[in-house]
């Protein structure tokens, strides 16, 4: 992290500007669009009230998970799209559900390094449209058809094939390697660290709460890009995800989701299936001052994790928030927002209460004690993940945009943003507010 120009002065990343086009529920207000159109929405929005104009961009770099094959490099393809010209390289990164992260810490590689001023990076999904294709025998039939060139050719196609053959294979919400879905996980791991149905659904409901809160207080409107949806281009400008009238008498009414009949993960504790998309603009610190620009935060230090797949799944902040401190000699009490992605409230339970157990510290972290304890009265103060929708590549930018805006609206100085992701893996950043 310690990168130098080549006048000797280290060069810093910051963010400048973050936004996402209002998250919808799967199947709502962008049920008819492509992972490409959200993308495409969300860098139009951002670079529309950019103090840089799209040709300044040094690259474009967007986080997806689902991809589409019409458009595999949907960073190249939403930029081409929101009017980026044709000059300036895109690439697209996946990390299941710090995709986008990924995206924001590439662009600060590319920035101290060197390699770029300016880098637009976000994130983009939708689960209204998944691919769904036909099993691998057909598959292969109909690759091999492009050979034929006689009747009897064509004649020898159905040879071998069963109605089954011709059944949709739709992805699977699971591990490739253990076959278990992130709920069956979760709620193994609640259970085992001992987190019950009646604190999941009490801190569902806060961040519910919350949600609405900074959504009717206008706290969430500077990063909330208005999204003029085609073909009537009617304005989506709000989420449609948090449940303002939700309560813990019916969150306690919903069943079990994953594991029957006494699992404790049901629909109203879990991040639902949400489409969106995501932009960030992060620049070199001087190349900003010089164009008279303002950023809201410096992007200091970041770790990526990576644990056991099937009995961690989910821990990936409990791990990198240690790792990430401790490389800046940091302590949680010196953090001041804290944005923790909200996969299931069992999820960010454990973690947290993992993050303030000696034991877990002494077998796990190789640490004497604990790390402590995170204030409620700093984490994710205006909703998560719960409320507030889960994009998979678009979550990343999302938290590194709220953090920003909070340290700005709640006169911090440091904040800690941390997810936890598919395949056992996690990350963590310390932004610091930028005061000029």
């Amino acid at each position: 992290m310690a990168d130098q120009s080549t006048n000797g002065s280290q060069l810093e990343a910051v963010i400048v500007d973050g936004g996402r086009i209002p998250f919808q529920r799967s199947g709502t207000g962008y049920n008819d669009l492509m992972a490409y159109d959200l993308g495409r929405l969300a860098v139009e929005g951002i670079i529309s009230r950019a103090p840089i104009d799209g040709g300044d961009l040094d690259r474009v770099i967007m986080g997806t998970v689902i991809q589409d094959v019409n458009t595999s490099n949907v960073a190249r393809e939403s930029a081409l799209g929101a009017g980026i010209p044709n000059h300036v390289p895109a690439h697209t990164v996946t990390q299941a559900c710090i995709s986008s992260n990924q995206a924001v810490t590439s662009a600060i590689n590319l920035i101290k390094a060197g390699q770029a001023k300016a880098v637009l990076a976000g994130g983009t999904e939708t689960m209204s449209d998944i691919p769904i294709r036909f099993r691998k025998t057909f598959r292969q039939k109909l690759l091999e058809a492009r050979k034929y060139k006689s009747i009897s050719d064509f004649l020898k196609f159905f040879k071998g094939l069963r109605p089954s053959h011709l059944l949709p294979e739709i992805p699977a919400i699971a591990e490739f390697s253990t076959g278990e879905t992130m709920g069956e996980s979760c709620d193994r791991m609640a259970a085992h660290f001992g987190i019950s149905r009646q604190e999941q659904d009490e801190y569902a409901l806060r961040s519910h709460q919350l949600a609405a809160k900074a959504t009717n207080e206008g706290w969430l409107d500077p990063e909330l890009l208005p999204a003029a949806v085609p073909p009537d281009f009617d304005t989506i400008e709000h989420d449609n995800t948090f449940r303002e009238d939700t309560s813990m008498e019916k969150l306690e009414k919903l069943s079990p989701a994953f594991i029957k009949p006494h699992g404790t993960i049901t629909a109203g504790n879990s991040s639902a299936f949400t489409d969106g998309a995501s932009a960030s603009l992060i620049m070199e610190k001087e190349a900003a001052l010089q164009k008279g620009i303002t950023p809201k935060a410096y992007l200091r230090g970041y770790t990526y994790v990576a644990q056991d797949p099937e009995d961690e799944l989910l821990l990936g902040p409990a791990y990198a928030t240690p790792k990430v401190l401790d490389a800046m000699g940091l302590q949680l009490s010196d953090i001041d927002v804290f944005e923790f992605h909200e996969a299931f409230a069992g999820q960010i339970l454990t973690v947290l209460k993992t993050l303030n157990s000696d034991t877990f510290a002494q077998e796990k972290l190789d640490r004497d004690q604990k790390v402590g304890e995170i204030p409620m009265d700093k984490f994710n103060c205006w909703g998560g993940s719960l409320s507030l929708g889960h994009p998979f590549g678009a979550t990343g930018v999302r938290l590194v945009t709220t953090a920003a805006n909070r340290l700005h609206h709640e006169d911090g100085e440091l904040a800690l943003v941390a997810a936890c992701a598919a395949g056992g893996q996690g990350h963590a950043i310390v932004l610091e507010r930028f005061d000029g």
